[in-house]
């Protein structure tokens, strides 16, 4: 596609690579069959190659964006399916995130809006608000249950929210000791779901791993990234990076795939930063997935069950590790049940889900549909803001949860609290 970049803005190092994406597109249109808001609204300007054309538009230009524009890539989940799927390998994140931090930077939203984000960012990247926030929602639950809009899906976030034990500060360890991975404390997932990290500890010391957490970090800053607020992002990611320094680790672990795929890119965070981006780079280099550390074991649950596995987009767009899953889970002696459009995001996409609550649902519902046609008995994911998403969504009948609580069960560990096993 051609652009009229001039060639200031093709040097920097932020804006460069977004433009290098405008010019990868062919315009095939192989992406809009992968991408979740065209496939529910058929607008062609929520289509990836719509997008790239109001992008380019909009970063040439400069200045203030139109409010169309910003409609259209708000409504972008980042889920990076079209990047995947693209013949030409446009690099749609580059473009997209570009765009995002234009519109921060450029763009006055209305007061609600604006107040929202900050909400978001100032609450959901630390545990102890997300907790407070948890026990409002709970103790207001008669009326929370009837906001509509946003307030609505944060309330009922809030109320699906099922947290067990306290955040674990202390991992088991192994009687030898093969590698020594720092554990990144994140945001969300400590308050609404510690349990996770429990289990995580508990796999991976079967496998030789030792959890040690990572004092003086806290969230990614993937939530406030995933929002244009590039500043917030970059602070959050120093805080990271210094904590990670001050120790000998042979790696960095969070157990939230989003979060994951936000650490390994930290060096384009950063690029352009004669001080930073090479530590970022050395950051991102070490940083691991649950899915790269936990290797498949053969076990015999105490309980045969059908399990629906919905890999979170950022493994697979992001991460690149499709199919792992899956393979821990068939080795574990689960039998997988497959369901249709298993590779479309389920409309979490961090904030998305509480900004765009109208066509976040819509997509949820298209994905639960799927869901229950194939008839399994539990749903299994890595990420947790699809494990809230779908959890919140009508008709689950399912239980749901983190892929290493399923099989830390397998392995001799502890039930899951919500795995009913009388209903299957």
């Amino acid at each position: 596609m051609k652009y009229a970049f001039t060639p200031e803005q093709l040097a920097d190092p932020q804006l460069g690579p977004a433009a290098k994406a405008v010019r990868s597109c062919v315009h095939c249109g192989i992406c809009t069959a992968t991408c979740p808001t065209y496939v529910v609204l058929g607008d062609e300007r929520d289509s990836p190659r719509g997008r790239i054309v109001l992008m380019k538009e909009m970063l040439e230009k400069g200045g203030a964006p139109t409010p169309e524009t910003v409609h259209h890539i708000d409504r972008c989940l980042s889920c990076l399916n079209c990047k995947t799927a693209c013949p030409s390998s446009v690099n749609y994140q580059r473009l997209v995130d570009q765009a995002r931090t234009h519109i921060q930077d450029h763009y006055k939203r209305p007061l609600g809006d604006r107040l929202m984000r900050w909400a978001l960012a100032t609450v959901m990247t630390r545990p102890r608000l997300v907790r407070i926030g948890l026990l409002l929602a709970k103790i207001g639950a008669p009326i929370a249950v009837l906001l509509p809009g946003r307030l609505g899906a944060m309330a009922k976030m809030g109320l699906m929210a099922r947290p067990q034990g306290p955040e674990p500060v202390n991992f088991p360890k192994p009687a030898q000791v093969t590698q020594r991975i720092a554990i990144m404390p994140g945001c969300v997932q400590g308050a609404l779901a510690p349990q996770i990290d429990t289990a995580v500890g508990r796999v991976l010391a079967r496998r030789g791993i030792e959890l040690v957490a990572l004092e003086g970090a806290g969230c990614c800053g993937s939530l406030p990234h995933h929002m244009g607020r590039e500043h917030e992002a970059r602070e959050w990611a120093k805080k990271a990076i210094t904590a990670y320094e001050q120790g000998k680790y042979d790696g960095v672990l969070i157990t939230a795939t989003g979060c994951s795929a936000a650490m390994k890119d930290y060096a384009h965070l950063f690029a352009g930063d004669p001080v930073w981006e090479s530590r970022a780079a050395r950051f991102a280099a070490d940083a691991r997935d649950f899915a790269e550390l936990c290797t498949p074991l053969a076990a015999t649950p105490p309980h045969p069950l059908r399990v629906a596995y919905h890999p979170a987009c950022s493994l697979q767009n992001s991460l690149k590790m499709n199919g792992v899953g899956e393979a821990m889970l068939e080795a574990a002696g689960f039998t997988l049940t497959p369901f249709l459009e298993s590779h479309l995001c389920c409309g979490s996409a961090g904030t998305y889900s509480i900004l765009q609550p109208e066509l976040s649902g819509a997509i949820r519902q298209r994905k639960l549909g799927h869901i229950a046609a194939a008839q399994p008995d539990v749903l299994v994911s890595g990420n947790i803001g699809c494990l809230q998403h779908l959890a919140a969504g009508e008709g689950l009948e399912q239980p749901i949860m983190h892929l290493a609580e399923l099989l830390d069960w397998a392995e001799g560990g502890p039930k899951p609290a919500n795995l009913d096993l009388s209903r299957v």
